[in-house]
């Protein structure tokens, strides 16, 4: 990829990208596409003019501006990224991207998760590609999958290594965390709560068709990364690709792959690579580099139109809401990941659709989402605790529901 951005470069051809979202991942990206050969940032787009313009400096560029959709116009592009920590404006954005033929890479796990099957589809319409961004966890993972499958394994569990995890993790107690990481306090308790580790397991999932293993994801605290080996019961899994997590393993932070491989001539030199007696077999990358990793993404829709993940398998898993803390009648609800109020857990859609219960993501809206019943903490959530607002997410979620 790096020589063919080289080649671009030197014919004068570059990747033309417009970003939306000037936060501290969407600085990163600026700068690292301004920085990347082949590529040039064209504008930034945020609410808040004195951050896009610290990034568009960053990124080397001078065109910034609050309008995503009269940007797109005005100033052509060939690939989109959107990095806000919006949901309903995420999609609109994509929407109008896709509408003036650029391709979506996605620095937002939350859209990707709540309208990857409809963002999907609306692309392949339009002959463009939708796609996770490369360098999140789940990005990461699906880079590794890919080649591991290459190699003959069959993928048995995919998992994200967890540093520190409070599911009633507060706002307010987040806050000092928050700044010292120039991170959005919400985005933050959405990190420390687990909710935000969910969302991207699932995105995965419904890359790839995998489950979280019966009663949810399990998260066994362990002390190294290779204790992953010894927590799961993969036999259990009968061949069905699973998502979880470990939590507080050294080398710190970073994914994980469980391969299977029963190949009797193979197990001999798996051994002398000292990757153990199989036939489970341990991969991992200690960490994930966010926006270094995205101009990889950018190049792979533009050279190859090629996603790096998307929902190929339809919504097999989602991450559904439930109560942080015991809710009262009346409340009303308009930000949920990252909430005092609300967590999310991966499940299948096949139980959670079922069981009526809301998936997170959709409740993180603008308009409110007012309950009508009380509710006990860790209880999930339903359709039937809200008075549900008319929006264009709820519409849309709905729409993919019979896609």
């Amino acid at each position: 990829m790096r020589r063919k951005l080289e080649q671009a470069e030197k014919r004068g051809e570059r990747i033309r990208v417009g970003l939306v979202g000037a936060g501290s991942m969407g600085r990163g990206i600026a700068l690292q596409v301004g920085k990347t050969p082949g590529m040039e940032l064209v504008w930034v787009s945020d609410l808040n003019l004195q951050a896009a313009k610290q990034a568009a400096e960053m990124g080397g560029c001078e065109l910034v501006g609050e309008d995503v959709v009269k940007m797109l116009q005005q100033s052509p592009i060939d690939v989109f990224v959107e990095a806000t920590n919006s949901i309903a404006a995420a999609a609109d954005y994509c929407v109008a991207a896709m509408d003036q033929g650029a391709h979506v890479v996605l620095m937002n796990a939350e859209v990707d998760l709540a309208l990857g099957v409809y963002l999907k589809n609306y692309g392949e319409e339009r002959g463009l590609v939708v796609t996770s961004d490369a360098g999140d966890q789940h990005g990461v993972l699906a880079t590794m999958i890919e080649e591991i499958r290459l190699w003959g394994f069959d993928i048995v569990q995919a998992g994200n290594i967890k540093g520190f995890l409070n599911r009633y993790a507060t706002v307010e107690s987040l806050a000092h965390e928050a700044a010292i990481r120039e991170l959005n306090v919400n985005q933050c308790c959405a990190y420390t709560d687990g909710t935000k580790l969910h969302i991207e397991m699932a995105v995965l999932a419904n890359g790839y068709g995998y489950l979280p293993p019966e009663g949810g994801m399990t998260g066994p605290r362990v002390d190294k990364v290779e204790e992953a080996m010894s927590s799961f019961d993969f036999d259990s899994y009968n061949d069905q690709g699973r998502i979880d997590y470990i939590l507080g393993a050294e080398p710190g932070g970073g994914v994980y792959v469980v391969g299977k491989c029963d190949w009797p001539d193979q197990k001999h030199y798996l051994w002398y690579y000292k990757l153990g007696d199989g036939p489970y077999y341990l991969f991992y990358r200690p960490y994930h580099l966010c926006h270094l990793e995205t101009t990889r993404a950018i190049a792979q829709v533009h050279f190859h139109r090629e996603a790096v993940l998307q929902a190929w398998h339809g919504r097999v898993t989602d991450v559904y809401a439930y109560a942080k803390m015991d809710l009262k009648a009346g409340m009303e609800m308009n930000h949920a990941i990252g909430s005092d109020e609300i967590y999310g857990l991966a499940e299948p859609c096949e139980r959670g659709d079922v069981a009526g219960q809301v998936p997170v993501c959709v409740v993180d809206s603008k308009e409110p989402w007012v309950l009508t019943k009380d509710i006990a903490k860790d209880t999930p959530l339903t359709w039937g605790h809200f008075k549900i607002p008319s929006s264009n997410l709820v519409d849309r979620f709905k729409t993919q529901l019979s896609s």
